[in-house]
């Protein structure tokens, strides 16, 4: 990708699509270093949080996709689990892993970034739709209702059976907005899911980089800048 393709910028717009997980939305402590510590002693394991963002990092580096793109619950258990096993865990990682990838699904385990609910507002005081679509099997409605969201539609991997970058997960999102692509923004801190997927059936796309990883592409660091770029 070259720069310039993160953010494709055109008229008319009538609905915006978000990511939820790193967008909208980060994990609460139970989900990070000091979670794992946790759960690890639940489990007899002895788990080192400084070692957290290496095994973090390693571990996305061995993750494997289904061929198809379907959404597959064990490949994020055993993502999770070569986290465990990183962070000094030997034995029963497995039981871990599942324990903790089952606390991703409860909306209380999330907090919402600041600029969330600022930006949200600005999209819907323009008279934008706005979805959520998520590779994950969370209940949306339980995040939307939890973190009171107002949005006009979700969808989550786990309802649609494929996942991000997958064409179908997109556009079926557009179906539920009853948009077309092009009257569409999606807006996500994932270059093949997010951005290139989106890209893919004709949606604009917005990348977020919040810790600015990606200084050669258009990006976003800020929600609240959204509207500035679209």
């Amino acid at each position: 990708m070259t720069r310039g393709e993160a953010i494709v910028a055109s008229v008319p717009l009538r609905a915006i699509v978000f990511d939820v997980d790193f967008t909208l939305a980060k994990p609460g402590p139970d989900l990070g270093p000091e979670g794992y510590r946790r759960l690890g002693e639940r489990h007899g394991l002895t788990l080192d949080p400084e070692l957290y963002e290496e095994a973090r990092r390693a571990a996305f580096v061995d993750l494997k996709r289904h061929p198809e793109l379907d959404h597959d619950e064990e490949v994020w258990i055993r993502f999770t689990q070569r986290i465990i096993e990183g962070m000094g865990g030997t034995g029963d990682t497995y039981a871990a892993a599942a324990e903790m990838e089952a606390a991703w699904a409860h909306a209380h385990h999330f907090e919402l970034y600041e600029d969330a609910l600022p930006a949200l507002d600005a999209v819907r005081d323009r008279g934008l739709r706005v979805g959520l679509l998520s590779n994950s099997a969370r209940d949306l409605g339980a995040f939307v209702a939890h973190h009171r969201l107002a949005v006009d539609a979700v969808l989550t991997s786990g309802v649609h059976g494929k996942t991000k970058p997958h064409e179908t997960i997109f556009r079926r999102m557009l179906e539920l907005l009853d948009v077309v692509a092009g009257d569409a923004v999606m807006v996500g801190d994932t270059i093949e899911d997010d951005v290139e997927g989106a890209i893919a059936v004709g949606m604009r796309a917005v990348l977020v980089d919040r810790e600015r990883r990606h200084p050669e592409l258009e990006s976003i660091d800020d929600l609240r800048a959204l509207l500035n770029v679209i």
